[in-house]
């Protein structure tokens, strides 16, 4: 199946990618110059944080290649002499390879097949992994956090972190009472770069304009930016995380670690240590299973949007764990949208124009309605569905297709091409807010089922996550949900 899914506006992408570029190139003049594109009260800290930075990812890469050859006693020496060991030293590398734009940059990063060769460069250069914070840098955030010392908090304490994200990194740790937890620990001086990022984000964004004349990108950005501060406070991401759990309790294959409420604060988060292979262990599995990891992972993403009006915004690779049977627990509740009725009952009036009962004019009227296309644009009808229809393609008729990723990267290259077929149309398009989030799991989720080569009766998935559907089980993971379901009604 070809060319299955138009997930995000051009403007989306194209913004990501300057994003990504622009964070690259504050590397790149890492010799104090002035960042390429900065705000004039964050100037001077930008072009600090460049220069440190730069040096940080360097240098760490360098001891990464060094680390493999090292006996495991000099291995240890080695990340003793990496540590990051104060506030200051992680605020400057936040600077250069997380923060805000490391976050746009995961947005594009499962797509760099179907990126042009410098904007890969950019997108590598945000996805080295920084060095972790010292253990008495991490340790002091817990003290200040939760009172003592992690090793006085918890019974046992890892000093070592399992995982690293884009603003904090996580440790093993068991609690007083017997329970295997992970404890998610924040980067100090995050919030100020995440702040300072967005600054520049704004004006990133602004440009773009220039190069498609239908963005609006103001709301855009306040959007964004309201979804990255949401980020920074854990209790918010507890709250989210507490809410899909008590959803999926249950669930015959989506699990979603429960919170440990007295142990989370605002840059503490602690929740249940779970189980599970990551991505790369995946890709080794017979189809089969990939075919069922997929599946989950649509039941979920979709399910969520349209059973709970809420969308857990970040599928990238690391924020899952595996199981045989297609059993998939859904780690990192940070970037979540909550939707009104109304917004998702425009949602399915374009389902319904574009695949249940197609009908060109009207779906024209939907997506004017919604702000997609200004009204009045010199488009036909016909020219309208043929650039939309993409993003249905895989849902349109009853029968067997495979993702696969050469599909993903083509989807990708022709959001570049303004001189192609779509160009014009492609320019003219927007991204309202309720969008914003969509469009980023779409492109991100799909992009990953073609990795997989995903395989299944998509339409019929699609018409029971659909709540204006609400079709029969179409697989045996479907009967069991239906029987979960039923069962948790009568309670």
């Amino acid at each position: 199946m070809q060319r299955k899914t138009r997930a995000v506006t051009a403007a989306t992408v194209a913004a990501i990618v300057a994003a990504a570029v622009v964070a690259k190139r504050r590397a790149e003049h890492g010799d104090g110059h002035r960042p390429v594109i900065s705000h004039a009260s964050t100037t001077s800290r930008n072009a600090k944080l460049a220069t440190v930075g730069a040096r940080a990812g360097g240098t760490y890469a360098v001891h990464r290649a060094r680390r493999a050859f090292a006996s495991a006693e000099r291995k240890e020496e080695l990340d003793r002499a990496f540590e990051l060991q104060t506030a200051e030293q992680v605020a400057e590398a936040l600077g250069h390879m997380k923060g805000a734009m490391m976050k746009l940059g995961q947005m594009a990063s499962y797509l760099d097949q179907g990126l042009p060769e410098h904007v890969r460069e950019a997108l590598a250069e945000l996805q080295k992994d920084a060095p972790p914070m010292s253990p008495a840098l991490a340790a002091g955030v817990v003290r200040a956090e939760l009172g003592d010392e992690p090793e006085a908090v918890f019974a046992t304490w890892d000093p070592t972190p399992i995982a690293s994200a884009s603003i904090g990194q996580v440790h093993r740790a068991m609690t007083h009472d017997g329970r295997a937890v992970a404890v998610k620990v924040q980067y100090p001086g995050v919030d100020e770069a995440v702040s300072s990022d967005l600054d520049n984000v704004g004006l990133l964004f602004a440009g773009m304009g220039q190069l498609f004349p239908g963005f609006d990108h103001k709301p855009f950005v306040e959007e964004l930016r309201e979804r990255l501060v949401e980020e920074l406070d854990y209790r918010l991401e507890a709250d989210h995380q507490r809410f899909f759990a008590a959803h999926y309790a249950g669930h015959p294959t989506i699990h979603v670690p429960s919170v440990v409420d007295e142990l989370s604060t605002r840059r503490v988060l602690t929740t249940e240590l779970a189980e599970g292979v990551h991505w790369d262990e995946l890709m080794t599995w017979d189809q089969a299973e990939k075919d069922l990891a997929a599946e989950t992972l649509y039941r979920f993403a979709f399910g969520s949007l349209y059973k709970l009006r809420a969308f857990n915004g970040d599928p990238h690779p690391g924020n899952y764990l595996f199981r045989p049977g297609g059993h998939v627990t859904f780690l990192d509740f940070g970037l979540v949208k909550r939707f009104t009725q109304a917004e998702l009952d425009s949602f399915g009036d374009m389902i319904i124009h574009m695949v249940i009962e197609p009908d060109p004019a009207a779906f024209r009227a939907s997506i004017e309605r919604l702000g997609l296309l200004r009204p009045g644009e010199p488009f036909t009808d016909a020219e309208i569905i043929d650039y939309f229809g993409h993003f249905y393609e895989f849902v349109m008729r009853d029968e067997v297709s495979t993702i696969t990723a050469e599909y993903a990267s083509e989807t990708v290259r022709r959001y570049f091409d303004q001189r192609g077929p779509y160009g014009e149309i492609m320019k003219a398009a927007n991204l309202p807010p309720a969008f914003v989030i969509i469009q980023r799991i779409n492109l991100g989720l799909y992009a990953l089922f073609g990795e997989l080569n995903a395989t299944a009766n998509w339409r019929l998935l699609a018409e029971e996550t659909w709540s204006f559907v609400q079709g029969p089980p179409s697989t045996p993971m479907g009967e069991a949900i239906a029987a979960w379901e039923a069962a948790a009604a009568q309670r």
